[in-house]
């Protein structure tokens, strides 16, 4: 086998053996069911306000109870709860050895860093890929549940494109997490970093420089402010991608470079 073989084993077997794959996993799952909670109101607003999840005087907003509004609710969900729980993944992929203290241990195997690193992020790559599945499986029974009119094989084509891509930009924003991750050794800096870049990208959509920001675009692409061809152009797509190469760079000449032995 060879050392990405068994860099990528070792990878695995420690996500298999945690909770946090499981835990990611339920958190993703509140997307769909709050969506179809969203489109049951939309689609029968007296029947809601019988059972008290709607009050009699509130509003509801703009939208229409069928496939395609259910399908690009999970697209959005996906945009800004992958940013979220895609990076809580990386966070503990890169950082656990730091907290756990077993950084050394890892690094005293024959096993190049490089290859160590490459099966990290091929495992949060897999990882995020996999959520964005999930989220689109758990989708499908409830809006057939709610009996949502406008399905078709086109637009369940359409919808899944949209979703996978979206989830697409977001896996490439996430190296400079695990960058962070492995820097501060921890799990603190990372997230708070997650974080920020979630609050800035709601600033910088509302001021209309979204598309100039890397961590507004997979929320953008996903039609949050409108059709992604209207806010988007082909440097927003370099962007993300030259944020993604930095932050993968960084991450391995660290690695390379950084004194392991503290």
């Amino acid at each position: 086998m060879s050392a990405l073989g068994r860099a990528l084993q070792c990878e695995l077997l420690k996500a298999r053996r945690s909770r946090v794959p499981l835990w990611t996993a339920v958190g993703f799952s509140l997307a769909p069911l709050m969506g179809g909670l969203f489109m049951f109101i939309l689609k029968d607003p007296s029947r809601a306000r019988a059972l008290g999840l709607l009050r009699a005087k509130a509003q509801i907003a703009a939208g229409v109870a069928d496939w395609p509004t259910y399908l690009g609710v999970i697209a959005q969900a996906t945009a800004v709860g992958g940013s979220l729980v895609f990076a809580l993944a990386t966070t503990w992929v890169f950082g656990r050895e730091f907290v756990d203290r077993t950084a050394k241990l890892l690094l005293a195997v024959p096993t190049p860093r490089h290859a160590i690193l490459s099966a990290k992020f091929m495992l949060v790559a897999a990882w995020s890929a996999l959520l964005s599945g999930w989220i689109l499986g758990v989708a499908l029974p409830i809006g057939f549940l709610l009996d949502l009119p406008g399905w078709s094989a086109g637009m369940l084509r359409e919808s899944a494109r949209s979703i996978a891509l979206t989830a697409g930009l977001s896996i490439l924003l996430l190296s400079p997490t695990a960058f962070l991750a492995s820097a501060s050794r921890g799990y603190l800096a990372p997230m708070g970093f997650t974080i920020l870049t979630i609050f800035l990208g709601q600033i910088t959509v509302a001021t209309g420089w979204g598309a100039w920001f890397p961590w507004s675009v997979p929320a953008l692409f996903s039609g949050m402010a409108g059709p992604p061809a209207a806010a988007l152009g082909p440097a927003s797509y370099v962007l993300v991608g030259l944020t993604s190469l930095a932050g993968g760079v960084a991450t391995f000449v660290w690695w390379r470079r950084a004194d392991h032995t503290g």
